[in-house]
């Protein structure tokens, strides 16, 4: 995640030093806690977040639980682990929905957080998790908000409630009263309200935000904030806090570059719950807030959890066995391939996927050269072909090739390392589902692969070398004498069982007349 990319870096340099210590001295614990404490300052943490930060985990690095540790730098890992954990909320908060309906949500926040889009993404959200949403155009001071809210909800599906224009024209406290009977009428479960923003917290905004709640006495007063605010998202959460109170917390913008201490600090400080976050532009850009699994994320152990949902989400388990048969009897097609791919396509973007995995931010430089646009083209060269072609690649002579490449834009080479990485592709995964193991291209044979062939032949049926290949010449000559004599090079001089050439054992080790004479001649010397 982007914006703990700098905290994650800081992090995982300070751990590493840890790694080398058989055991935790004072001395460790207090160079590593003022490394933890630089870090949280830098990622714009709340300075008084951060002094109980690192006093708890000092406290907790210095006591038992770390002095009885078989690795006392996983330990360390583990308790901050914890500490974050604790300092992001503790355990996950859902929403609450109303006994009877419509339940009321109520968005508050500063202007610019991303109060609108986050009302559309919030719609779809509860939209697929079979709610019947409706979305209340409450904002009547900004420009154009009102009709930024009807296009957001076009493209999320949902229906707006706008009786009134926006631009300064009407009363946003009867639209949002308005909107809780026409909920009721129609039958919407759910209703989400847009109230405006401002430059800066003011009593204007205050008293009319104020006055929403009171008139439609919201089930969830959501405070939207912008994660890439900095330390002034403390005294903005604290404001609306008093002015307006919120029941739960949403972070917008956590895919930016902003070093995201925003996050830290709103819930420790407000003691007010984050429920949602936002990740992206796209309105499925969206997701509840784990605190356990933000944590991960930070110290980069992986949130392997987020990573399931999002496959499953988007994956079909009898497609899946479909494809597994495919693959076991040799007949996984290139439609096939298309439709795995446009299945991976539809789970979100790869390139943040790849991102949950554990150890990935030692992968940034590689995930940053990611193309995702390459699936796009894949899928182009795929749809550019006959359907007798994606069924067998074999008809892919040079002709068809070219015209596969005209048709999508690419060239030949494109086509013919597609080709040929979907054979390969097909024949590892076969070489799988019957229980092999593959040989992957670069790496030879696996241990335990049942491979031929690999090693060296012994006996009399691999080809003997011609010539000696030795670097000292008296050996190379001695060898190639044996060679062409018919005798096995080096038999004589190590015998089977002695280390290093000594102590063969017996009377075969015995030195010839020859080898004596030379011994006697030297000590003359």
């Amino acid at each position: 995640m982007a914006t703990f990319g700098n905290l994650s870096d800081r992090l995982a340099e300070t751990f590493k030093n840890l790694r080398t210590k058989g055991k935790l001295s004072a001395s460790d614990v207090d160079g590593t806690v003022r490394e933890i404490r630089r870090a949280l300052l830098d990622a714009d943490v709340s300075l008084d977040v951060v002094k109980e930060f690192t006093a708890h985990v000092r406290e907790r690095a210095l006591g038992d639980e770390v002095n009885k540790a078989l690795n006392p730098a996983q330990q360390v890992v583990q308790i901050v682990n914890e500490e974050l954990v604790r300092i992001l909320g503790g355990e996950q908060r859902r929403l609450q929905f109303a006994k009877n309906p419509p339940t009321v949500i109520m968005l508050a926040g500063l202007q610019g957080a991303g109060k609108t889009t986050l009302a559309g993404k919030l719609a779809k959200w509860l939209a697929k998790e079979g709610h019947t949403p409706l979305l209340v155009a409450a904002d009547l001071q900004r420009p154009n908000a009102v009709n930024q809210l009807q296009v957001v909800g076009g493209q999320a599906g949902v229906p707006v409630f706008a009786p009134e224009p926006g631009n300064g024209a009407g009363d946003p406290v009867k639209v949002a009263k308005d909107a809780v009977k026409h909920a009721e009428r129609a039958l919407h479960d759910v209703v989400i309200i847009d109230t405006a923003g401002r430059l800066g917290v003011d009593a204007e905004l205050m008293k009319q935000a104020s006055n929403i709640r009171k008139a439609t006495n919201p089930d969830e007063v959501l405070f939207v904030i912008d994660a890439m605010i900095g330390q002034d998202a403390v005294n903005t959460a604290k404001a609306f806090q008093e002015g307006v109170d919120f029941t739960g917390v949403v972070l917008t913008k956590l895919d930016g570059d902003a070093r995201g201490g925003a996050a830290l600090s709103v819930a420790s400080v407000t003691g007010r719950p984050i429920i949602f976050a936002s990740t992206g532009e796209g309105l499925d850009d969206f997701e509840p807030f784990h605190p356990d699994r933000m944590a991960s994320r930070i110290l980069d152990l992986g949130d392997i959890l987020t990573l399931i949902e999002q496959a499953q989400s988007a994956f079909d388990e009898e497609e899946a066995m479909k494809v597994a048969e495919k693959f076991a009897t040799d007949s996984f097609t290139l439609n096939d391939f298309l439709g795995q791919m446009q299945q991976l396509r539809g789970a979100g973007s790869i390139k943040k996927m790849l991102g949950m995995l554990p150890g990935a931010g030692g992968m940034k430089q590689q995930l940053e050269n990611f193309d995702e646009r390459e699936i796009v083209r894949t899928e182009a060269i795929i749809q550019s072909m006959t359907p007798a072609e994606r069924e067998n690649t074999k008809l892919l002579n040079g002709s068809r090739r070219l015209r596969i490449a005209k048709g999508s834009g690419m060239t030949v080479t494109d086509v013919n390392q597609l080709v040929a990485r979907f054979e390969q592709a097909a024949k590892m995964m076969k070489t799988v589902a019957r229980g092999g193991v593959p040989q992957i291209p670069g790496m030879g044979p696996l241990p335990g692969g049942g491979s031929h062939g690999g090693g060296k032949r012994q006996g009399g049926k691999g080809k003997k070398s011609s010539s000696s290949r030795s670097g000292n010449p008296a050996k190379r000559a001695a060898e190639n004498a044996a060679i062409a004599s018919g005798a096995t090079p080096g038999a004589a001089t190590a015998p089977a069982g002695s280390g290093f050439g000594l102590g063969g054992g017996g009377a075969k080790a015995a030195p010839s007349e020859e080898e004596l004479a030379a011994l006697q001649k030297m000590l003359r010397r």
